[in-house]
């Protein structure tokens, strides 16, 4: 197949390059421009898509006798996901900007160019396993359950995955990187990318107050109504969070307080005990299915609300296309803006049922 290669400069999208070239296909390697000032330097482990990270793939792509491109995706990026981030934010919700990359950029803005250029597919080096089953894509976890990102792919079509490829499926992260130092790759020790990528100091809060600015309004006490303290924005938190509450007053049994819900309208924030995080039904908007195939009511799952945890099993329905999951377990911290996933778990690993996201718990 003709196969253009998503390569971030990072290790996993070079060894992902490097196997597809490996099996055969007729390879090139795209770096995606998603910053219009990129920063010229990494800082360990802060952010991505910098200067240097371009210049890291192209250095592998000569290694691997590849064409190699930068693609400005600069504009598109700053709408679809930075400013869908911000929105969120003001709206009291919690997104996931991963997951809104994935789904707008490399597999919406990035696919369609490509397809339009003739290209087959696109690669990238997320770890996940992609299969086709009765002419229906299949999407699981991967074999490195600690590094799994299935969960930010869950929201993909099925056609865009039809399209898609991911060569580390199969492999663990160590393996991986011990490749790529066989293969004599420079990149073979280079620190992974945990931050939001636009936001590459980590200060989440501090970005959001330059875009958004303070709108003042008060820490409430969910049981009692009393006003426990005030605040610059509900931007600057998010449901279970305990830390940097800035409450001025002491709980009265003494006990930690976490974030409740947000109230973007009016400005409250409620705060209470970590007792009444806890939810056993959640429901999500606009539900996708990555076989195409929406999942039987009442079907037994594994839901998922994090990138990384917060798992328990239930049972999901469609109730007025909505998606609605009854957890068989409490989860706590779930914020809506956040993906709900679902699994079913068989022999061949947990196969992704449907994502959605989340509107509100109970």
């Amino acid at each position: 197949m003709k196969v253009l290669a998503a390569m971030s400069g990072g290790v996993d999208s070079a060894v992902a390059a490097a196997r597809a070239v490996d099996a055969g296909h007729d390879v090139v390697g795209v770096h995606l421009a998603l910053s219009a000032k990129p920063g010229t330097l990494r800082t360990g482990a802060r952010g991505c898509c910098t200067v240097e990270d371009a210049h890291d793939a192209r250095r592998v792509a000569d290694i691997l006798g590849i064409p190699f491109y930068v693609w400005d995706f600069a504009e598109r990026f700053t709408e679809d996901v930075v400013a869908d981030f911000v929105a969120e934010y003001a709206a009291g919700r919690t997104p996931n900007p991963c997951l809104k990359c994935n789904e707008r950029i490399k597999f919406a803005a990035l696919l369609d160019k490509a397809t339009a250029l003739g290209f087959d597919a696109v690669a990238t080096g997320h770890y996940a396993r992609l299969s086709l089953v009765d002419g229906r894509p299949e999407l699981r976890r991967s074999a490195d359950y600690g590094k799994d990102q299935s969960y930010v792919l869950a929201s993909l079509r099925p056609d865009q995955l039809r399209h898609a490829m991911f060569p580390l499926g199969d492999s663990v992260k160590p393996d991986v990187r011990a490749e790529a130092e066989r293969r004599g790759l420079a990149v073979a020790d280079k620190p992974d990318s945990h931050d939001i990528c636009f936001i590459p100091d980590g200060d989440t809060r501090s970005f959001l107050d330059r875009h958004l600015g303070e709108r003042p309004g008060a820490l409430v006490d969910d049981e009692t109504g009393a006003v426990l303290g005030a605040h610059a924005g509900v931007h600057g938190f998010t449901v279970g969070q305990r830390h940097g509450l800035g409450l001025r007053v002491p709980a009265a049994d003494g006990r930690p307080r976490y974030v409740l819900s947000l109230e973007p309208v009016n400005g409250n924030v409620r705060v209470g005990s970590a007792e009444r995080l806890a939810v056993t039904e959640i429901v999500g908007s606009e539900p996708t299915w990555p076989s195409g195939v929406a999942p039987a009511d009442g079907m037994r799952c594994v839901a998922q609300v994090r990138a990384h945890g917060g798992t328990a099993p239930g049972t999901a329905s469609i109730v007025d296309g909505r998606l609605v999951v009854r957890l068989d377990e409490e989860l706590r911290g779930v914020a809506p803006g956040q993906a709900i996933v679902l699994y079913r778990q068989d022999q061949k690993g947990d196969v992704v049922l449907a994502s959605a996201t989340i509107v509100s718990t109970g």
